[in-house]
This record gives structure tokens, C-alpha cells and sequence, in this order.
């Protein structure tokens, strides 16, 4: 038989009260550890919309815009190499960026130009850029454009859709205006020109509709539509 003194008590209280600590803090650790992870995926999640958004609105929006009137180069008479019917020999686009808008590769690896008209339909007519130098006219471009290697151009070899015969096919050159450098990129304050000629067949008449797409690597393409007024003149205003 155990004596006890008298007034002294065995009590476990304390021993208890330190496990249930033990045992809160690790329910708070793991709890702490769970909210981490939750908010990690959370903000991981949020930041992947929010990428996907940025990118969505980039191709969404085109970074190229028309910068002026749309002119073309009218054929009115047989000497001209029209017969009775009066023709286009070529149209031109001028074109920039947009205010606030990205550079845009006009290379020929990384650009497409897709042309539309009544009777015909091409997919991709362009035959390159010309940035050596700065044109400021049609005609000087197109006699840049026979000088040019590669066959892409050789639908201009000693032929000029402005002074002399039509291109052997249908092509679309862009040539720099207003240039910062000589590379195949249009940046912004740069002035950049569409220029596609047609060979004989697929010359636009009057009243007829045509179409250019010009398709970059990233972002909208440039959809420019006309309609080709009653030809009468040279040079012709397409709006």
C-alpha cells in the first residue's frame, strides 16, 4: 500500500496541455503549408490567363494600317498594251505602324500577301521587300525591283509596269518611303509602300473589286478592299 502525503495530488493537466499544443501547431503547419500551395496555384493560374489574355489580344489586333490614299497605275489605251479596255497595270498601298503598335517583319520568310479580284484568287503573290534605299515613286521602285536577285523577281526581268509591258505574273513588292534603316522590319515613324503588278490576264477593269491581305508572322492581317472606278486617266485615285 502507497502512503500519499497529505495535500500533495498526482495530476497529468500539464502533460495534456502540452500535447494538444504539439498537436495544434502541427494542424496549423500543415494548414499554412496547403494555404501555401492553394495560393502558389492560385497566382499560378492567374498569371498563365493573364499571359494567355496578352497574347490573345496581340494577334487579335493588327499592328499594320493604311496611311493614305489607295493609287493606281491606269492602262487607257491600245498603245498602252490595254486593246479597247481600259486596265490596271498595277495599284499601290501605303502602309504603316499603328500609334503604340509593334514592329512588323516584312521579310519574305515570315510575310504573305494574298491578292482577290473578280475573276482571280493567289494566296501568296509576294515576291520580297526592297529596303536598300528610300523610292519615292512607284516607277522608281518597279526599275529597283528588275534589278533584284532572286526568282521571285523575275517576273519584272526587263519589264515595268508603269513606263513599259506588264509583269510576266502577278507580284507584289513593299518598298520603303521614309526609312531609320535598310532592314526588311517596318518600325514605327517608318513609311512603307504595297506595290502589286498584274500581269495581262488578271489586270482589274472598271467596276471590278480587289482585295490585298497582307498576313504577317504575329498579329491581324491588313485586309485592304477597293472598287475600281470608270479608267479615264494615268494615275488613278482608288481611295
Amino acid at each position: 500500500m502507497k502512503l500519499q502525503r497529505k495535500g500533495t495530488r498526482h495530476s497529468h493537466r500539464g502533460v495534456i496541455g502540452v500535447e494538444s499544443a504539439i498537436v495544434m501547431i502541427a494542424f496549423v503547419i500543415v494548414a499554412a503549408a496547403l494555404a501555401f500551395v492553394v495560393l502558389n496555384m492560385g497566382f499560378t493560374t492567374s498569371q498563365k490567363a493573364k499571359t494567355t489574355i496578352i497574347a490573345g489580344l496581340d494577334e487579335s489586333s493588327s499592328s499594320l494600317q493604311l496611311s493614305g490614299k489607295v493609287t493606281g497605275v491606269g492602262c487607257t489605251t491600245s498603245a498602252g498594251g490595254c486593246g479597247t479596255t481600259a486596265s490596271l497595270n498595277a495599284t499601290a498601298f501605303p502602309i504603316k505602324i499603328t500609334s503604340g503598335g509593334d514592329s512588323v517583319d516584312l521579310s519574305v520568310a515570315t510575310t504573305a500577301i494574298k491578292y482577290l479580284s473578280n475573276s482571280v484568287e493567289y494566296d501568296d503573290i509576294y515576291a520580297g521587300p526592297i529596303s536598300g534605299a528610300e523610292y519615292r515613286s512607284l516607277s522608281l521602285a518597279f526599275t529597283q525591283a528588275d534589278t533584284e536577285s532572286g526568282s521571285d523577281f523575275d517576273a519584272f526581268n526587263d519589264l515595268h509596269p508603269v513606263t513599259g509591258a506588264v509583269a510576266s505574273s502577278t507580284k507584289a513588292i513593299i518598298y520603303w518611303s521614309v526609312q531609320k534603316n535598310t532592314n526588311s522590319i517596318l518600325d514605327e515613324g517608318e513609311h512603307a509602300v504595297l506595290a502589286v503588278a498584274y500581269k495581262s490576264a488578271d489586270r482589274p477593269e472598271s467596276l471590278d473589286k480587289i482585295r490585298v491581305e497582307i498576313i504577317p508572322a504575329t498579329g491581324s492581317s491588313l485586309s485592304v478592299e477597293r472598287q475600281v472606278p470608270v479608267l479615264t486617266n494615268a494615275v488613278v485615285d482608288l481611295g
